[in-house]
Parts: C-alpha cells; structure tokens; sequence
C-alpha cells in the first residue's frame, strides 16, 4: 500500500517539475544557442551532483558502467540538445505534448528490443498515439508558418531516446540507489559537455547581461529539472514498471500548456485535439 501511495506522489510532484522544464528552456533560450543551454544544463548538473553525491558511486560496481554510461547519453546528453534545438522553432508547450510519446516509444522498444510482452489493446493505443501526434504537427505547420515544424522531429527523437533509457534502467540498473545512477549519469557527462561548450563562443558572450540571466534559468533547470527530477524519476522506474514511470508525460503536457499560456503562446483547436488523442493513447498503451 505505502509503495502504491509513494509512486503517485512522486508521479505527481516529477509532472509538476518537468511540466516545468519547457518554460525553462525556452527562458534559457533567449540568451543563449541550443548546444550552450544543453552543455551549461551538465555542466551545473555534474557540479551539483558531484557535490551531494560522489560518494553514492561507490555503489555502483564495474561491470554496471557500461550501462550508466549508455542511460547518461540516452536520457539526458542527446535529449538536451534535441529538445533545446527543437524549442528554437516549436512553441514549449508543443515540445511538452510531443515529449508525452515516451510511452509509446518505451512499449514499443520494451517489445522489440528488450523482449517485454505487450497486449493488443496496448498496440492500438500507440497507433492511436501516432495519429494525435501527426495531426498536432501538421496543423501547427498551417497555423504557425513562421515557425518550422520539421524541428517536430528532433522531439520525437528525444522522446525515443526516454524511451530507451527507462527501459535500460528497468532492466540492468534496478538494484542500484537511484543518487548513484544519477550521480553516475553526470559524471560521465561532464567532460563531453565542457567539450561541446568549448566549441561555442559562450565564453566571449558570458558578460552579457541576457546570458547571464539565462544562466540563472539554466541553473533551476538544471539542479531541480535535471538533478532531483532524475532522482525521483528512477526511483519511480524500481517501484513500479516503465510503462507507469514514462506516464508522467499524460501529466507533462497540462503543466507546461498552463506556463505556456501565461507566456502568450497558443494552440489551434485541432492542435487541442491533436494533443488529446496522443495523450488517449498514451493512456491505452500504459494500461495494465
């Protein structure tokens, strides 16, 4: 009962903090290029969790790196810049509501590469899923042509990559403390993220005011959208499945469409009934 209680909290409390990531992001995007919010989102991240947490590594064994270093790149060092270069051309909420295919792509991959069953009903929930997503695209493409929705994809493909990394924790790291995966995460990270960083012109922009305040953007996302949301979220991948873990993206979406609107940004009708349908289907393709 108190495990049943604990992984609804804790879906709970991860939707209202990731919910919240997009906002973030695009803030961050004001001052800064996609590959220096992506690099400077590690670079805090390490820094803090290496801070908190290096002595967690010690509990993770030898044989267990490999798999801490393919989770590092597969759930945060390609959906950083995915999802970043993406915001530079789709509204956050629009990147939120494509981020809600997690599950579809956790199921299917589960099915096709980890050898994990699944049920018809589920098959039909991620067709269904596909098709919201299609028409949230493609109507975003008519009602906002200032803005290129090819960039859609680079979503789709950060979500893919969620899906390969709770399916890699579920099935080789659900004995390991949840602090030393994340910890393990980032400190795999840092170094390719100083690279990618030393490769923009951040450090002749660093002064700038703009920069700085989106610094100060990137710091939240990073420490509270990246560090403790990664803690919570694999903690909820060991006490439930990661069909049910990937479902904070049903929540996803309702909170970032809330700061969205806040910060005057719009959906079509088509576009809330394209999100609606990806989220029926996300329902159908969790359900037991």
């Amino acid at each position: 009962m108190l495990s049943r209680q604990s992984k609804w909290v804790l879906l709970i409390l991860l939707s209202l903090i990731w919910g919240s990531s997009f906002i973030l992001i695009k803030r961050g995007l004001v001052g800064l290029s996609p590959f220096q919010l992506g690099s400077l989102r590690m670079i805090f991240a390490s820094t803090f969790l290496l801070i908190v947490g290096f002595n967690s590594l010690k509990n993770i064994r030898q044989h267990q790196w490999k798999y801490i270093a393919l989770t590092a790149f597969m759930g945060t060092f390609f959906p950083a810049y995915l999802f970043s270069i993406a915001q530079t051309q789709i509204d956050s909420s629009v990147s939120a509501i494509l981020n809600s295919l997690t599950p579809l792509g956790t199921l299917v991959l589960g099915a096709l590469v980890f050898g994990l069953g699944f049920q018809k009903r589920q098959l039909f929930g991620v067709i269904i899923g596909l098709i919201g997503c299609i028409l949230l695209v493609l109507n975003g493409a008519v009602n906002h042509p200032g803005q290129n929705y090819w960039y859609a994809t680079l979503a789709i493909l950060g979500a893919i990559c969620y899906a390969v990394n709770v399916n890699l924790i579920k099935k080789y790291l659900s004995d390991v403390n949840p602090l030393s995966i994340t910890t393990g995460n980032f400190a795999v990270l840092l170094v390719p993220a100083i690279i990618v960083l030393c490769c923009t012109d951040f450090f002749e922009i660093a002064n700038q005011s703009d920069v700085q305040v989106s610094m100060l953007y990137v710091g939240v996302l990073a420490v509270v959208g990246t560090c403790i949301a990664n803690v919570i979220y694999f903690r909820l991948i060991q006490i439930s499945s990661p069909i049910f873990a990937s479902s904070v993206t049903y929540l996803l979406p309702i909170v970032a469409i809330f700061w969205g609107v806040l910060d005057h940004e719009t959906l079509s009708g088509i576009q809330f009934l394209g999100a609606f349908i990806v989220l029926v289907g996300v329902y159908l393709s969790a359900r037991k």
